[in-house]
């Protein structure tokens, strides 16, 4: 058995995570606790709890990052809605006044989650508990309840190992519950920055954006992974760099039977979109050599 199989993998069980009676949630504190803690400040505003949080990023933070107990966060509204999760804008001041922002990925509660094609994602990862593994396969209420968790925590763990390792992903900053917290990547004011959909680049400008993704891909695969769902929709691009967004999905590609029909997935999506802006690309020769670092780790 290769050492691959031996390794322990970001989703492997986090012992923070605590299963609840069906009645009680433990993401999400009582309106009361959260109304005492936050008491005098205002109206969309709360602490931003860095230190209390239950995982925050690799450590140690970026400079920019305000971590001081002081801090308080302000919420500027949804950016983005999903099937399974919402994104705010929110605003995270310093008691010296300083400020950035930053984007909050809630995912959503238990009456309300969609989510879409996870059995084939949690092939891959693992429970050491049996009663939760039924649960997740029967989606009771707690099933659910631990497949956002999961969610939450493997994009948090997904985040952190890849920017450990310098790919362009956003730092994950904090994850409170199923509310990740992460750096914006956008502008000053508030925009975000676009996602490679939404461009209309030149052919200069096309194979930049290509050789810099490819370098990520390359590097993402090397480490073991697959994004699992990647597409122009869930890349961004910034200064010229392509940033690479949404990976609760995130699959260990020898560990997950279907991995390399994901990789291969991936790959194809994203050359059909160079593809139809003028950049041939070879997508089941490209699938092949990422599929051959994987396996030669």
């Amino acid at each position: 058995m290769s050492k691959m199989y031996r390794r322990r993998r970001w989703d492997d069980d986090d012992p923070r995570f605590v299963i609840a009676a069906p009645d009680a949630d433990p993401e999400t504190p009582s309106p009361e606790l959260v109304a005492e803690r936050d008491e005098g400040l205002p109206p969309g505003a709360r602490w931003a709890n860095w230190a209390e949080a239950d995982a925050r990023g690799p450590l140690p933070p970026p400079d920019w990052l305000l971590i001081h107990g002081d801090a308080v966060d302000h919420d500027r509204g949804v950016i983005k809605t999903g099937k399974e999760a919402d994104v705010r804008l929110v605003e995270r001041t310093g008691p010296d006044g300083r400020s950035h922002l930053l984007a909050v990925k809630e995912y959503r509660d238990r009456e309300h989650r969609m989510f879409h094609r996870d059995a084939g994602y949690l092939a891959g990862r693992r429970l050491r508990r049996s009663r939760e593994m039924r649960a997740m396969a029967n989606r009771t209420e707690i099933g659910l309840a631990i497949i956002a968790g999961q969610w939450a925590v493997a994009e948090h763990a997904a985040l952190s190992r890849l920017w450990s390792l310098g790919l362009p992903v956003p730092y994950p900053v904090q994850l409170d519950g199923t509310a990740l917290t992460l750096e914006f990547v956008g502008e000053p004011d508030g925009t975000a920055a676009p996602r490679l959909a939404q461009l209309r680049p030149g052919p200069g400008e096309l194979t930049g954006l290509w050789v810099d993704l490819w370098a990520s891909l390359t590097a993402l695969a090397e480490a073991g992974y697959a994004h699992g769902d990647l597409s122009a929709y869930n890349l961004l691009v910034r200064a010229g760099r392509v940033w690479i967004i949404d990976l609760p999905q995130i699959v260990d590609v020898a560990a997950n039977p279907q991995g390399p029909e994901y990789l291969r997935r991936d790959v194809v999506n994203v050359t059909s979109w160079f593809a139809a802006r003028g950049l041939a690309l070879d997508a089941e020769t490209l699938s092949a050599d990422l599929l051959d670092r994987v396996l030669q780790r």
